[in-house]
């Protein structure tokens, strides 16, 4: 209720209201409206998070497995070469350089299969594998103490080393193990989060079909974007560069993702 003199009823001003049946002395602002262009451009940023999401998630994933598989194949093939001594068909000295040759190899194997950003990680923590004579001077250190020297062993105690360096072929680091097992299911769990979203984007959109396609169409230029960047940003950068490269998948993601929106 308001007063036909002073304005609206305990509101001291010499304004008159806009409805003598409300207090309110301005009207209300006109509602905000959507335009196309917005739409696009909330559609755009939602296709980079997407893509991103996506191509973080594969990258841990690949990444995480393939050290899993590094894992399981020098125990495998430790346990081979071990079995292989105690059959008389090798002798210690033979069964560790076959398994320091098969480490290498695998470990050679694996990093061609990661991802540009699993492989710059991998070259960041150990460039290459240690020579056969660099784990001789290291286990002989280990069992014998400072100063002993491999050639003053005797014969039993030079079986000793060798035998180590095949166990040793067998493990990898406990901590880059249990990182990597982080890092693969963070990553699935970020492929599935992705996919979460084309389901509901999918769902919500009037045209299912046509999203569909697009939804895939971006997680395919996310994931594939990511490992071109990242591949191009080792070769500028140079191999044991995680930072670079994995900048260069974040950029090659997007890039990947942004393109889609402009050719779809």
């Amino acid at each position: 209720m308001a007063d036909a003199g002073n304005g609206p009823i305990g509101v001291k001003t010499n304004r008159p209201a806009v409805d003598a049946g409300t207090l309110a002395l301005a009207s209300s602002p006109a509602p905000n409206i959507v335009t196309d262009e917005g739409r696009d451009a909330f559609d755009v940023a939602m296709d980079l998070l997407h893509a991103e999401l996506a191509n973080a998630g594969a990258t841990g994933a690949l990444d995480g497995a393939a050290r899993a598989k590094y894992d399981a194949l020098a125990r495998q093939y430790r346990a081979e070469t071990q079995a292989l001594v105690r059959s008389g068909r090798l002798t210690w000295r033979e069964a560790a350089e076959q398994a320091h040759g098969l480490r290498n190899q695998v470990m050679e194997v694996i990093r061609r299969r990661s991802t540009p950003v699993g492989r710059a990680f991998a070259e960041w923590l150990k460039r290459e594998g240690r020579t056969l004579n660099e784990l001789v001077a290291r286990k002989t250190l280990q069992l014998f103490g400072d100063g002993a020297e491999f050639t003053a062993l005797s014969p039993a105690q030079q079986n000793r080393v060798y035998a180590a360096i095949v166990e040793s072929a067998g493990k990898s680091d406990p901590a880059v193990t249990a990182t990597m097992r982080n890092v693969s299911r963070a990553g699935r769990g970020l492929l599935l989060l992705s996919i979460g979203i084309s389901i509901y984007t999918v769902a919500t959109a009037q045209d299912k079909v046509e999203a569909a396609k697009h939804e895939g169409a971006v997680t395919g230029a996310g994931i594939a974007g990511g490992i071109a960047g990242g591949a191009l940003a080792g070769l500028a950068c140079g191999p044991g560069a995680p930072v670079c490269v994995t900048v260069g998948a974040f950029v090659g993601g997007a890039l990947a993702a942004f393109g889609v929106d402009l050719l779809w």
